[in-house]
């Protein structure tokens, strides 16, 4: 038997097919890499990363408020990643780099309560209750954003999260329209593994991110209404938001 009646040929594509093809391959490229690309790009400049020794303090500007990003509770406690973010930006405040914390997560569901565990975990350690301030309904980076600007007021915030996150959670924040720096906990240190996992992650979260705040400029789930528990934290430290 002849194997070309059993093997159908490759269809013949002309030139112009193939150039066509392989330009739409290229342009396929850069739309996937363009949110990952902006979020870098926007963001340099604007973070550093905590260590364990004090050194990096001396990196971060002093700002009104600490935005401490959720990332997970179990069993009433913070889940290991977000114990270093809260740990980040507790010694944030005692070096007086922030003077108030806002604490922004999901508290979607009865009995998961982020915001509260996190303010929890930061009164355990010495931060004034008076200083925080929650946001319950801070459930993606882009809500957390757009509410610590338009319902809550801050103007300047240093954001706090992980270092494979950081990129994209200072240029949401500042496309937000929020002067935002970002401190970030390069996590590998420890989990190295689930820590590339997310990074894979943020390079689709990137892409919603991107459609989001520059293409659909969204609003948040739930957009208010206006809270003045910020400014009340504010003239508590004895400072003003827009300061």
């Amino acid at each position: 038997m002849n194997i070309r009646n059993v093997v159908s040929p490759l269809p013949h594509l002309s030139r112009t097919a193939l150039r066509r093809l392989f330009h739409g391959l290229v342009l396929l490229s850069v739309l996937a890499l363009a949110p990952p690309t902006w979020a870098r790009l926007s963001s340099d400049g604007h973070t550093t990363v905590a260590g364990a020794g004090a050194g990096w303090l001396g990196a971060v500007p002093e700002t009104p408020v600490g935005l401490v990003l959720g990332a997970g509770i179990r069993n009433g406690r913070p889940t290991p990643m977000l114990a270093n973010r809260l740990d980040i930006a507790a010694r944030l405040y005692a070096a007086g780099k922030i003077h108030t914390i806002l604490l922004s997560g999901d508290n979607s569901q009865v009995g998961y309560d982020e915001p509260t565990v996190m303010r929890d975990y930061l009164l355990a350690r010495s931060v004034p209750g008076e200083a925080v301030v929650l946001d319950y309904a801070g459930f993606d980076t882009w809500d957390s954003c757009v509410r610590a600007r338009q319902v809550f007021g801050a103007h300047r915030i240093t954001v706090v999260t992980q270092l494979f996150h950081l990129p994209r959670a200072v240029t949401l924040c500042r496309t937000a329209g929020l002067d935002a720096y970002g401190v970030g906990d390069d996590s590998s240190r420890q989990w190295a593994l689930r820590t590339y996992s997310y990074a894979v992650r943020e390079f689709f979260a990137c892409a919603k991110g991107f459609l989001d705040a520059v293409v659909l400029d969204s609003p948040p789930r739930f957009p208010g209404p206006r809270e003045t528990s910020l400014e009340q934290a504010a003239r508590w430290a004895g400072i003003r938001l827009d300061g």
